[in-house]
């Protein structure tokens, strides 16, 4: 039974998230207990030179080429602080999965620039200061299978998740949002998966903007707002929104220009009130995309929520009345997990399934020509 650490940094941000987990087997039979869980934030400074390498305009490969080898510090760094709480020897550690952040991810062509994804955090130096295999790149054969290279953590969700009495979506709302769509008695071939739009990504951004905030805690600020319709309607209009599944996307859709062009053209809507609209922004094109995707062809009984979002209580309301005539809503910790460290857990999974040589991209999901072994492997640097 391997123990594990799964990292994640995702477009939120916030940090790096890492689960130290005990895995008993493999494939879709794994049993899975999380040991222990730390999420670390970045620093002022690091977060802003992630920021810079984001955007195009700000970014070079001299910086990025940096900030890899950066994060690739940071990423060991957690790594050695989860075991410490945990109070479990680092030289009994067996397998690292490291999602990475993501740079740039472009699912599809535009232009002369073809499908590709780019996720930094360097894997030798985590290897190297822990001592320990590691498994990252996870999106890319995907995509050289011809998928999307997301979402990834389907395969990982039938086997926390899958029901022989209930067909559940589970849906993660990080800075993007995403659901799984888990039918009861589910085999690989019966699950799909799509990115239903934005997560907390704008809603952080408005409290970061004009709060100074980095998130908004419990929803209170999206509380005490009002709704602009004219603003919803707008965002709502947005193509990807609801595009046809499988969709992939992320912060070049629904980043930073896509908010500070809506501040400029909305400069008459107060804070509060955009943090709010943006709120139910988030909760409706979720809905939507069940009501347009899910709902015609899969009779739903659950709702899990995992995630950052799911502790915004205004967020989880929100998407409860979007949705009052169809499904009851839940946080995962209601079925005894941690929204938290879902992500994290997850690559620590799939990195166990490279090692067995398992394939754990879900075609239905990614829109790839078939099955493939996910991950590139950093051996022990003896």
């Amino acid at each position: 039974m391997p123990y594990v650490v799964g990292l994640m940094s995702g477009t939120s941000l916030d940090g790096v998230d890492a689960a130290l987990v005990k895995i008993d087997g493999c494939g879709l039979q794994s049993k899975v207990e999380l040991i222990e869980f730390v999420s670390i934030p970045f620093s002022t400074d690091v977060k802003k030179d992630i920021h810079d390498a984001l955007s195009i305009d700000t970014s070079n490969s001299q910086q990025i080429c940096s900030l890899n080898f950066q994060l690739g510090e940071i990423f060991a760094a957690t790594v050695i602080a989860v075991c410490q709480k945990a109070d479990f020897p680092l030289e009994q550690l067996d397998l690292i999965g490291s999602h990475g952040q993501t740079i740039y991810h472009q699912p599809s062509h535009e232009g002369k620039f073809i499908p590709s994804t780019l996720q930094i955090g360097e894997p030798a130096v985590i290897a190297y200061q822990t001592k320990t295999t590691v498994v990252s790149n996870f999106r890319t054969m995907d995509m050289a299978a011809g998928g999307q290279g997301a979402p990834l953590v389907p395969y990982t969700e039938i086997i926390l998740y899958g029901s022989y009495e209930k067909s559940r979506l589970l849906q993660n709302i990080g800075g993007i949002g995403n659901v799984t769509v888990l039918p009861k008695q589910a085999a690989i071939d019966d699950v799909h998966a799509f990115d239903t739009g934005p997560g907390n990504m704008m809603i952080d951004y408005l409290c970061q903007k004009f709060f100074d905030r980095p998130y908004d805690d419990g929803g209170a600020i999206g509380k005490r707002g009002r709704l602009n319709q004219a603003l919803l309607e707008e965002c709502m209009s947005i193509p990807f929104v609801l595009a046809s599944p499988p969709k992939s996307t992320g912060r070049e859709v629904f980043g930073e220009s896509l908010v500070e062009k809506l501040v400029s053209n909305y400069s008459h809507v107060s804070p509060e009130d955009f943090v709010t609209t943006m709120t139910r922004f988030t909760a409706r094109s979720i809905a939507e995309n069940y009501k347009t995707f899910i709902f015609p062809k899969t009779v739903i009984d659950e709702v899990i929520v995992g995630g950052g979002g799911s502790y915004n209580d205004t967020l989880m309301s929100m998407l409860q009345e979007e949705l009052i005539d169809h499904c009851r809503v839940y946080q995962q910790e209601d079925f005894g997990y941690s929204s938290e460290a879902k992500e994290a857990i997850a690559f620590a999974i799939l990195a166990n399934e490279t090692m067995n040589h398992i394939p754990s991209n879900v075609p239905s999901a990614t829109g790839a020509k078939r099955p493939v072994i996910l991950g590139n492997i950093t051996p022990v640097p003896y």
